[in-house]
């Protein structure tokens, strides 16, 4: 059976080259990334090694994500699609046993652009940011985009997106912790009301369990609003949580719902012993519509060394 890990972020040396030749958020500065809503944050580049990562790695097939927080897919037209083109291209040259969520510009949406992309057999659907798609009129906006992805048959993967600026000095946590819940359980409600009328055959991912937005269910059921039976086509991954989160939310969903996805090198992956097998196999399987029953660890070629980086420096990743 095939293990999946569906969230990691490894940037490659061209799209780090990128973020360094900016000069306006997003922007790295040797390896400190700056965004407008978060304190500056220093990347530790061996997390990032490509070959280290691999060596280490208990997956089979990993997908990476370019990291929403960083604000990109909001980014005006030409300054959005720039980027976005250069992260695809880099991150499908690195080693086939990593398979890429696309990214979209989320200010002008391409669907011919993003048809084209969805094509390449590796790239396994499309990540949104949540605060492009945190109420129905949002929804309404990205349908262009959803439709193309109905059409080719790949998977919504909803990630958060940038943190709003706010006043004072706030710990490292809080934009994780706080406005990244906050977009999730936005995102989460608004693809319950209107999402799935619209979009009946899309297969969603949320990361990092919604936010847990759907243990808020019988506060929704006193204020006049129904969960109804669990959505089929919706799941949820498990990213920076564990087994007291994962359990509850299985009681609300299902754990036909849960996929595995870690947000490396973030946070770490699930210990596979204390979990059921499927979170790691036929769940994700299914959120991808890819076959579970493919050959075992053993098949997949790893390389020998290597890095992303040609100048021996490995990229960064952030925080998801």
């Amino acid at each position: 059976m095939t293990r999946f890990d569906c969230h990691q972020h490894l940037w490659p040396g061209e799209f780090v080259a990128a973020l360094r030749a900016r000069q306006h958020h997003p922007y790295l500065r040797d390896w400190t990334l700056f965004l407008p809503g978060e304190n500056p944050y220093r990347v530790d580049p061996a997390a990032h090694d490509v070959a280290g990562r691999m060596g280490r790695e208990n997956s089979d097939r990993v997908l990476l994500s370019l990291s929403s927080p960083l604000g990109i897919e909001h980014l005006p037209g030409h300054d959005a699609a720039g980027l976005i083109d250069v992260w695809h291209e880099s991150a499908l040259r690195l080693p086939g046993f990593f398979h890429v969520w696309a990214a979209a510009p989320v200010t002008a949406p391409d669907p011919g652009a993003l048809a084209e992309v969805l094509r390449e057999p590796r790239i396994a659907g499309l990540q949104l940011p949540a605060t492009a798609l945190g109420d129905p009129a949002a929804i309404e906006r990205m349908s262009p985009l959803l439709a193309e992805l109905e059409r080719a048959g790949k998977p919504l993967l909803v990630h958060p997106g940038p943190a709003t600026v706010e006043d004072g000095e706030l710990p490292d946590w809080w934009a994780a912790v706080v406005p990244y819940v906050n977009q999730l359980h936005r995102s989460w409600a608004a693809w319950h009301v209107a999402g799935r009328k619209w979009h009946a055959n899309l297969r969603v991912g949320f990361v990092a369990l919604a936010g847990l937005a759907p243990l808020h269910h019988e506060r929704m059921a006193a204020r006049g609003g129904d969960l109804g039976t669990p959505d089929p086509h919706v799941f949820y991954e498990t990213s920076s949580y564990g087994p007291e989160a994962i359990s509850a939310l299985t009681g609300v969903v299902g754990r036909d719902a849960i996929v595995h996805g870690s947000d490396l090198p973030y946070a770490q992956p699930l210990d596979r012993k204390l979990f059921p097998a499927e979170f790691f196999t036929t769940n994700p399987a299914r959120l991808l519509s890819v076959s579970a029953a493919e050959s075992g660890p053993g098949s997949v070629p790893r390389p020998a060394g290597g890095s992303a980086d040609p100048g021996g420096s490995a990229p960064p990743g952030r925080r998801g």
